[in-house]
């Protein structure tokens, strides 16, 4: 498209994406010369909002943060409490917990791969279109999200902003019976999320790899969801407290989020590539024989097929779910006491787009003196500039509306919670 003078591409809603912003990509020739992603909503100020509140209102207070994710701010925000106030939780709790993150990777995952990213690999508009020729396939993701919410609901007393969640436990906690109701349902969510990485194992990707600095947390017994050290593949080996000394936050003119680095590195990945990569010998065999028949192993260095990498821990998810189930012994006490105590916590956990870092600082009295929450999708925003600039160079020679779809769908990969980070809606290119 070189030698054709300027040209600029707006679309009003980038569709299938949570949040409001806008991507400005300038192109001289086959030259990518500036890309921006501009996060223009207000910031959101739940960092303010905790300061001067007692610790224990955290957990209510983080998981308004996220509709779809608000269990990893939950997780978060417990673990680093506990951290600063020394407190050790029930055997059976931390199973809990990894219940119900088991639960919202389902119905995240779910709601990702068939309603958000499938449609632009299937060529649709959105789930919507997709549904009249895929009813079947938009029918079981349905149903997926709903095992999840299922899960979500009985764990934290609802689907959407779960209230159960305590710094030392739960102030609930299920009774095996009810457990068990689940295990019909995520025995055929099983079976499907196996469906899934065969069926995305069939989808185009494009030629597009990169060499990414994966960020994620590992467990020496696990695939990790809520401990663990945070590592990635260029040697990063650190506690979540040594977290700021090896990350920095950078304002930018163009967004009202953060862009997080590795200092002295750049940008970095976090999210499911990260995580298949660091921690596949963690992986259940289910869910690495399926990888694995899929032609799916580490390194899985091309963006577009995140999608397959999410179908693959959807099974994880569902494999974890059931285990969980098959031992759990309800604890002794749903929580144990968390005493005032000052004290300074950190605390990293996976949600369903990657690692969500929060530090808490309190007083003699439980107080909140400080609080730091540094989002996924805020910590991939310095990523995501760096991918579109090389891929969009690939598409210079494309048709406008193709390369602006081919940016919008390379966007989505990260499925994006831009509104955890500050949003995202507008795409503009400009060629010269």
């Amino acid at each position: 498209m070189s030698g054709r003078g300027t040209r600029t591409i707006k679309v009003d809603t980038l569709a299938r994406v949570e949040g409001e912003g806008a991507l400005y990509i300038k192109m001289a020739g086959d030259r990518v010369s500036d890309v921006k992603l501009r996060i223009y909503e207000p910031p959101r100020m739940f960092e303010a909002f905790l300061r001067g509140r007692h610790f224990s209102e955290a957990p209510d207070i983080t998981a308004r943060i996220c509709g779809i994710c608000p269990i990893a701010y939950q997780m978060s925000a417990v673990h680093a409490i506990e951290r600063a106030l020394g407190i050790k939780v029930d055997p059976a709790v931390r199973l809990l917990r990894r219940l119900f993150y088991c639960g919202e990777w389902i119905e995240s995952h779910a709601l990702h791969i068939y309603m958000l990213h499938a449609p632009d690999f299937l060529g649709y508009q959105d789930v919507i279109e997709m549904a009249k020729d895929h009813r079947e396939v938009v029918e079981k993701a349905l149903r997926l999200k709903k095992i999840g919410n299922r899960i979500v609901q009985l764990m934290g007393g609802r689907e959407i902003h779960p209230i159960s969640a305590a710094v030392g436990g739960f102030y609930k906690v299920p009774g095996k019976a009810q457990l068990r109701e689940l295990m019909g349902d995520l025995q055929w969510a099983l079976n499907t999320s196996l469906e899934a990485v065969r069926w995305t194992s069939t989808l185009q990707f494009p030629d597009f790899e990169q060499d990414y600095e994966f960020v994620a947390l590992r467990n020496p017994s696990e695939y990790a969801l809520c401990e663990g050290r945070l590592v990635s593949n260029h040697g990063l080996d650190i506690d979540p407290a040594e977290y700021e000394d090896r990350f920095a936050e950078l304002h930018v003119k163009h967004s009202n989020a953060l862009h997080s680095v590795v200092r002295g590195r750049g940008s970095y990945l976090v999210g499911p590539l990260a995580r298949f990569n660091l921690n596949f010998d963690k992986l259940p065999e289910t869910a690495r024989q399926a990888a694995t028949e899929a032609k799916l192993v580490p390194p899985v260095k091309n963006l577009f097929r995140s999608i397959q990498v999410r179908a693959v821990e959807l099974v994880f998810a569902c494999v974890e779910a059931l285990r969980i189930i098959a031992e759990y012994e309800p604890p002794s006490a749903p929580r144990v006491d968390a005493p005032n105590r000052r004290g300074v916590g950190q605390a990293i956990t996976e949600a369903p787009r990657g690692i969500l870092y929060h530090r808490y600082a309190v007083d003699e009295k439980g107080t909140i003196v400080t609080a730091k929450i540094v989002p996924p999708t805020s910590q991939n925003q310095r990523r995501i500039e760096d991918d579109l600039r090389e891929y969009a160079a690939q598409l210079a020679a494309w048709p406008l509306e193709e390369a602006t779809w081919k940016c919008e769908q390379a966007v989505r990969c990260y499925d994006p919670c831009i509104s955890c980070a500050t949003h995202f809606l507008k795409v503009i290119i400009e060629r010269e």
